[in-house]
């Protein structure tokens, strides 16, 4: 760990965090109030907004986005004349997925092996927790140089762009010159890292309708077209026979030219089975960052414990792609329904609705925050050199930021590390990288304000 006085009292922290994280993760914060209640992440958000006035933020407030959920904002102020920066997270996670898979309870931040164990440990409710140490460990070695915005958004993971809305509706709100997104994550633990690009994302979901009702199998079984079978063939027209993605209308060729992800190590972090193979063609990095991807999210069908012979009158999927910088989202989705509906068999009924969407993002990585950034990085990690990765996952506020403010300086650093399974079961985090990320974003904020 770094020498840096900073690093010393983020350590001294550690314990609080712990404390912090383990009443964060409690919170039931999924933002589909279909299946968790409201209240939980009302309780969370209001949290994370007695956590800000704690520190002596001002204007600590809970907005109400167009999507029915709330973003926490809040303001620190520094010393005359200081830069502004905007640090962001979410306290919204995702669902975890099947229970009994965890090893121990999702909602209880568990330690074990040397990790934190919960749903949001590290996407996102960590990220809230790396800024609070980075601040305190600052104001505990000659106070806060630069103004501090904070936004922890409520919906994130639904990608239903509450939060992109409210500040296109309030544009001065989030308004600074440097901007950081404590979302993202090294590419392994240990080796300190930006993300330089995000994919985007839409999410379009699609019905299809054969028959009035279910009918007998035996009696009808053979002419009577099948809805279910319908939609099989529409979304295996989705993929090539390597697992390519294959949207009509959208290329699939593009090239990743910087750090690169060895087969080996990528078989390793996602857990893939012995002898199965990897998907698609080019390296990994080109699979990942650089080309669209499609995944079915969701099939509604009848389960195999309960089933009848039943030729199915309808079914529906949910269906994720995911799009590489320099493709635009919108015209993706496009591609993607006139895709569906052009493979969809028998003359069979076919609707399709996009219920999300996000733009790629890609940072400008030769910025002076840049700099200061890889030299926080190095210093904190005892000399390692700060990397540059793409992401496969979106945040689609980034790209609404950089719209909205053009001049400011985007970086993404956080703690969602292969190891950390983010949105997988037994999420967890490295309580290392937390605090060697918090020393990281502290000696930043010093070397930023100077810069």
């Amino acid at each position: 760990m770094s020498p840096h006085p900073v690093a010393a009292t983020v350590a001294s922290l550690m314990p609080r965090a712990k404390a912090e994280l383990t009443e964060l993760v409690a919170f039931r914060s999924v933002a589909d109030f279909e299946q968790y209640p409201r209240s939980e992440s009302e309780a969370a958000a209001n949290w994370v907004a007695d956590a800000l006035r704690t520190e002596g933020f001002e204007d600590v407030a809970l907005l109400d986005t167009p999507d029915g959920t709330q973003s926490v904002y809040g303001y620190l102020p520094g010393p005359e004349g200081a830069p502004t920066v905007l640090l962001y997270a979410h306290y919204d996670v995702q669902p975890p997925l099947d229970e009994a898979g965890w090893a121990t309870p999702p909602f209880e931040l568990t330690e074990r092996d040397g990790r934190w164990y919960g749903r949001g440990s590290a996407d996102c409710k960590g990220g809230i927790v790396m800024h609070l140490l980075a601040l305190r460990a600052l104001k505990a070695n000659g106070g806060v140089p630069v103004h501090v915005k904070l936004i922890a958004e409520g919906s994130e993971e639904q990608g239903t762009g509450g939060l992109e809305r409210y500040a296109e509706e309030h544009p001065d709100l989030l308004r600074a010159d440097t901007i950081v997104v404590g979302d993202a994550g090294n590419f392994r633990v240990g080796l300190p890292t930006v993300t330089a690009t995000l994919r985007g994302m839409t999410l379009v979901r699609v019905r299809i309708d054969t028959l009035e009702g279910n009918l007998h199998s035996g009696q009808f079984g053979g002419a009577a077209p099948d809805a279910l079978a319908a939609l099989v063939r529409v979304l295996d027209s989705l993929r090539a026979e390597d697992g390519s993605t294959t949207v009509e209308g959208l290329a699939a060729d593009g090239v990743w030219e910087g750090l690169q992800y060895a087969d080996a190590d990528f078989r390793k972090d996602a857990k893939v089975l012995d002898g199965v193979e990897l998907i698609g063609r080019g390296s990994v990095a080109d699979r990942i960052w650089a080309r669209p991807a499609v995944t079915v999210l969701g099939i509604d069908c009848p389960p195999v414990v309960g089933a009848t012979p039943s030729v199915q009158a309808s079914a529906r999927a949910l269906i994720s792609l995911r799009v590489p910088p320099g493709m635009d989202a919108a015209e993706a989705t496009k591609a993607l329904r006139a895709h569906l509906e052009s493979r969809t068999p028998w003359g069979a009924r076919v609707t399709t609705e996009q219920t999300g969407q996000g733009q790629a993002f890609r940072a400008d990585t030769t910025s002076p925050a840049y700099e200061a950034m890889a030299a926080a990085l190095s210093e904190a990690y005892d000399g390692e050199k700060m990397q540059a990765s793409g992401m496969g996952g979106s945040i689609p506020l980034c790209n609404t930021l950089a719209a909205l403010y053009p001049e400011a300086e985007i970086l993404l650093i956080g703690l969602n590390e292969p190891e950390a399974q983010i949105h997988a079961v037994n999420e967890s985090v490295s309580p290392e990288e937390l605090e060697r990320m918090s020393v990281a974003e502290a000696l930043f904020l010093k070397r930023y304000a100077t810069s």
